[in-house]
């Protein structure tokens, strides 16, 4: 069993809606969905796109996934989770916009917002706690000799390459794309997305995402609010040295 924490709108969300068909698969009830119809795309080619991410579901990467520290059971990260969620406040993504991350495409926040990388840091910090250390197979995966100084630092202190300064929200939508598609699954994407991308996206749940065995998909466990007012907010974890 592996856990993550991610964030993802609620089931009802229009984003939702429209990530599950685009994926192919609900991440709250682990159904399939009907893939959709897209001009000039077969459907082979949508399932070769979203075979990576459809594994693990729409969400934002804020604490990676991990094994459970033998310390500590399920109970014991629920109850942790849940009064960090009830300490800290929403926070509002005026604009998602898809976006070229290298190889793959993403919905990312049209301008950076510190506010979203604070809180994606304090989630790291605070529940480490219960990570189990990496195997030497997980390290591997990670490819240490293709990162940079500061993502084989994070690695080794916090189990993930992309945190801190090397974090970027971002809500995985395809695999590896080839340069020469790039353009035309780019333009695709910017009309499936579009009709749900006009309004604010807010960041107001924790959700903790489970893989029941190695490979299997990742799905909702359940749903933590962000409830603090942000004008009435307390103060949050702060990194360690």
């Amino acid at each position: 069993m592996r856990y993550a924490i991610y964030f993802t709108p609620p089931a009802g969300d229009p984003l939702s809606k429209v990530a599950a068909n685009w994926l192919g698969r609900n991440v709250f009830s682990g159904a399939a969905v009907k893939p959709p119809a897209i001009r000039s795309f077969e459907p082979e080619e949508v399932a070769l796109l979203t075979a990576e991410p459809r594994r693990y579901g729409f969400h934002a990467t804020l604490k990676a996934p991990f094994s459970l520290d033998e310390k500590f059971t399920e109970r014991d990260l629920l109850s942790s989770l849940m009064h960090f969620a009830s300490s800290v406040a929403p926070v509002t993504i005026d604009r998602l916009h898809v976006a070229a991350l290298g190889d793959f495409f993403a919905l990312v926040p049209e301008e950076p917002l510190a506010e979203l990388d604070q809180l994606a840091n304090d989630v790291v910090v605070a529940l480490d706690r219960f990570r189990a250390s990496a195997t030497e197979t997980e390290r591997a995966r990670r490819k240490p000799e293709s990162l940079s100084i500061s993502q084989l630092r994070n690695l080794e202190q916090w189990g993930y390459p992309y945190v801190f300064e090397d974090f970027r929200f971002h809500m995985t939508l395809t695999g590896r794309v080839e340069e020469k598609d790039k353009l035309r699954v780019a333009r695709m994407l910017d009309a499936f997305f579009e009709p749900v991308l006009s309004e604010p996206v807010e960041i107001n749940n924790l959700a903790l995402f489970v893989e029941a065995e190695p490979g299997a998909p990742f799905e909702v466990h359940s749903l933590h609010p962000l409830s603090v007012s942000p004008l009435t907010g307390a103060g949050r974890p702060k990194k360690s040295a």
